[in-house]
């Protein structure tokens, strides 16, 4: 039954949204088309500013990976994901997503290729993906963009924010999808 709602709500949910944002725009007397350029000229004007911080947090993460610092790093935590039921495997998509939505993404269609999408571990890191943010490269992007130097509490309120939502996500997909 749950996975029946899941399974509404998800396949109605975007068709539900592209109709009633115009519904109430229309009431609002809101001019769509001049909001939505609007929105696009800054958009541009955002992106032009983040270009530099995009190259250097890519830059970083392809090291990262190429070094074998991932693998490394993997094969020091594997114990504490053995000991909460965490597949290794998903490991790197886990420890990636903080850092690259794409990087997250590459490693999680090498694990569909691999296990299918419909396996427990391509339910998981599909969830992982969904649940927690790339908080290194928001951070990088955003409050460079913005000329913020200090991050002070946000890279630690991020960190715990993916943590939570990795072990939701861990918790949710054993009790909806078995393990």
């Amino acid at each position: 039954m749950f996975e029946r709602i899941i399974t509404f709500i998800s396949t109605w949910a975007i068709p539900f949204l592209l109709f009633i944002i115009p519904v109430v725009a229309i009431i609002n007397k809101v001019k769509i088309y001049e909001a939505f350029v609007d929105g696009a000229k800054g958009g541009f004007e955002v992106a032009i500013k983040i270009i530099p911080f995009l190259v250097a947090i890519l830059v970083a993460i392809g090291m990262f990976r190429a070094s074998g610092a991932m693998d490394l790093f993997v094969t020091l935590i594997s114990p504490v994901t053995d000991f909460i039921g965490m597949p290794a495997e998903a490991l790197p998509a886990a420890l990636m997503r903080p850092l690259s939505g794409g990087g997250t993404l590459g490693i999680a269609t090498e694990l569909m290729i691999e296990h299918g999408p419909d396996s427990f571990i391509g339910r998981l890191v599909s969830t992982f993906f969904g649940s927690t943010e790339t908080t290194f490269y928001v951070i990088a992007v955003y409050f460079g963009a913005v000329g913020i130097k200090k991050t002070r509490h946000a890279i630690p309120a991020g960190l715990i924010g993916d943590l939570a939502g990795l072990l939701a996500a861990l918790f949710i997909c054993k009790i909806v999808f078995g393990n």
